[in-house]
């Protein structure tokens, strides 16, 4: 078969009639849907009562599907344990950090540290692998979905010690390295450890960081259950999880990419415009670069209605157009989305889908039926099985780090509102606009790659990491790290220094003192910032901007240092998000690093097998001026020199 753009979307006809189905099929052949996802939701439906299962149902969907040329992408149900499982084994429901007991009634109900839970996961996943590990619809596994529940309580308090007992091997280096002698906490049994719950006032924040590896490394251990089951019974069926992008990283996403076959991701920006595209922007790279910047799959979006805070985000046709060709430009095999039709009831029953409420003759299927005809004019965007070359090149790089995420989010920190997401997207934010790609990294990966590699509040860090710093900046390269990273080594201890002291001598300053802030501060070249500002010390580096005014009046804030053949600059306070651009896009040019378009005006390059594109997307109200040379994919119509593109429009085109 010719490789093909998938398209499609999460399909659940267990909660429709049969007559239902066959309709669901006349459309989704109108809409040239090619894929569906079957089955996430289907625990009940699959096995009513313990160890009584009913296939029936699941047999002729399948087939139905593959008679008409449709796809699947079976999924395990394990997010969502049925009823009986839960008042079969109360043991297996997930407890808060408080104490509390989750009942039944929701998605995402279980414990997975309760061996009945895994028990029964493995069972369900066996019966699926079993009977449809060959049936000719299969196009992959989808393990699970949205990895993501942490439990406490007993069961886990007895895994985590298990687990703490084969990291640190014996009571005295536990205590040694969470310092317990401080508040007394010096520990003599391994039955008197429990995982970080609520507590008087503050905990040990050395103790919430391994709990934090500890349940990454449990939902990696119930995945790879699944996954290995499943491929003994499926040979050469890929098997895959959604990640839920970006605001969920109750995990290590780089973990779970290396045990899976294929990264997948479901991605809902929830603001209108410009912004939005933006954060699908950030999805979209973080995806690729998971994916060790091969192709992957966008599993879920939305079509024309976002949950968000008060009230749902209504999003144009152009709009779902748009951001699904993002997505595509950077990797993703196609577009799927979170639902095929819309159900009657239940607790999403009015999130977005394909098929809405109101049915066919509604402009959201027009639209429907609109990205399905386009997707399938771009079938050369789609790569073949074995395509090996990266799908982008970029020489721009942004520390990915789930431990920087983790360790911000501890108390008793100089500022309680610390948010590592936050910062990161705002950098990729100011370089998007400036139409610089990028990559997102781990800091034990290879980064003599990048010219130039950023890293945003990575408190924690390994001497052996901060070295690798040191080698890649004295190697050339250009390194920029923004307040309180380097404070402390990779077990929460204060590094020697003191605050930033693991990249102290690559930096070239002291930092003597942090000082958080409520107040804006002004920068001697007129830039603004707040939230943080730090006295430092030069001990090597050069200051490029001075605090003025306040307890700071003529401090270092952003300094620069050269180091070996290249560049460490040091941002010691948040800067806005204008200061913020310009003094990145600053280092870019001296880097020799220039920008693509930008301000909404978006220009991405993407590989294929032996095939290079180029893909040009108008998220703004205006028209934009690019230069493109190439053929345009869907007209043939030649372009040689500047071109204009619509507001809202897209040119795609083979270079």
């Amino acid at each position: 078969m010719a490789p093909e753009l998938l398209y499609g979307g999460d399909y659940n006809p267990e909660q429709f009639s049969r007559e239902v189905w066959v309709e669901d099929v006349r459309l989704m052949k109108v809409a040239r849907v090619n894929t569906v996802t079957v089955g996430v939701f289907s625990w009940s439906s699959l096995e009513p009562s313990e160890g009584v299962f009913t296939f029936g149902w699941l047999d002729d969907v399948l087939d139905l599907l593959h008679e008409n040329g449709i796809g699947v992408i079976l999924a395990t149900p394990t997010a969502s344990p049925p009823p009986w499982f839960s008042l079969a084994h109360p043991e297996a429901l997930p407890i808060t950090a408080d104490g509390v007991r989750l009942l039944h009634g929701s998605r995402d109900t279980y414990n997975p540290a309760a061996e009945a839970y895994r028990h029964a996961a493995r069972r369900i996943a066996t019966e699926l692998g079993r009977r449809y590990g060959t049936h000719p619809s299969l196009r992959m596994w989808h393990v699970h979905n949205e990895y993501g529940t942490v439990s406490f309580g007993p069961v886990v308090d007895a895994e985590f010690r298990l687990w703490l007992e084969r990291k640190y091997g014996s009571l005295s280096a536990l205590n040694e390295v969470w310092n317990t002698t401080f508040w007394s906490q010096r520990y003599g049994e391994w039955a008197e450890i429990f995982a970080p719950q609520a507590t008087q006032y503050l905990g040990n924040p050395a103790q919430l960081l391994d709990f934090r590896r500890f349940a990454a490394e449990l939902l990696l251990a119930a995945f790879n259950e699944q996954s290995e089951i499943l491929k003994s019974l499926s040979t050469g069926i890929p098997v895959t999880t959604n990640f839920m992008l970006p605001s969920w990283l109750h995990y290590d996403q780089w973990a779970f990419a290396a045990a899976e076959d294929m990264v997948s991701i479901d991605d809902y920006p929830s603001e209108p415009g410009v912004e939005g595209h933006a954060q699908a922007a950030f999805s979209g790279d973080l995806a690729r670069s998971l994916a060790g910047n091969r192709p992957w799959l966008l599993m879920e979006q939305a079509t024309n209605l976002v949950y968000r805070r008060d009230a749902m985000l209504v999003r144009s046709t152009q709009e779902m157009v748009r951001s699904s060709l993002q997505y595509i430009a950077r990797g993703s095999l196609g577009a799927l989305f979170f639902q095929w039709r819309a159900p009657r009831t239940g607790a999403e029953l009015f999130h977005s889908s394909m098929v809405p409420h109101s049915g066919e003759d509604t402009d959201q299927f027009r639209g429907t039926v609109h990205l399905g005809a386009l997707l399938a004019e771009l079938s050369e965007l789609a790569p073949g099985s074995r395509q090996a070359e990266p799908v982008a090149e970029n020489r721009v790089a942004i520390l990915w780090y789930p431990e920087a995420w983790w360790a911000a989010e501890a108390r008793g920190l100089p500022r309680a509102d610390l948010n590592y997401l936050s910062l990161v997207r705002q950098v990729h934010r100011a370089l998007w606009l400036a139409g610089v790609g990028v990559d997102f990294v781990h800091p034990d990966h290879e980064l003599s790659g990048y010219d130039v590699l950023l890293l945003p509040l990575a408190i924690p860090l390994s001497t052996a990491q901060a070295e690798a710093f040191e080698d890649y900046v004295g190697a050339g390269g250009v390194l920029v790290a923004w307040y309180f990273s380097g404070t402390t080594d990779d077990n929460f201890s204060v590094a020697p220094g003191g605050y930033g002291g693991q990249l102290a001598r690559v930096l070239g300053i002291r930092v003597q003192m942090v000082h958080p802030v409520d107040n804006a501060l002004e920068l001697s070249d007129g830039s603004t910032a707040t939230r943080w500002s730090e006295h430092l010390d030069l001990r090597g580096a050069e200051a490029v901007g001075h605090y003025r005014g306040g307890a700071l009046d003529g401090q270092p804030a952003v300094t620069r240092h050269q180091f070996g053949g290249g560049v460490a600059h040091y941002l010691s306070t948040h800067l806005d998000d204008d200061a913020l651009r310009r003094n990145l896009v600053s280092i870019l040019d001296q880097a020799g690093i220039q920008g693509l378009a930008g301000d909404g005006l978006e220009v991405i390059e993407r590989r294929v097998g032996d095939g290079h594109f180029t893909i040009v997307l108008n998220h703004t109200d205006a028209p934009g001026v690019v230069t493109v040379r190439g053929d345009d994919l869907i007209t043939g119509q030649s372009y040689a020199g500047p071109t204009e593109i619509a507001a809202g429009a897209y040119l795609i085109v083979r270079t």
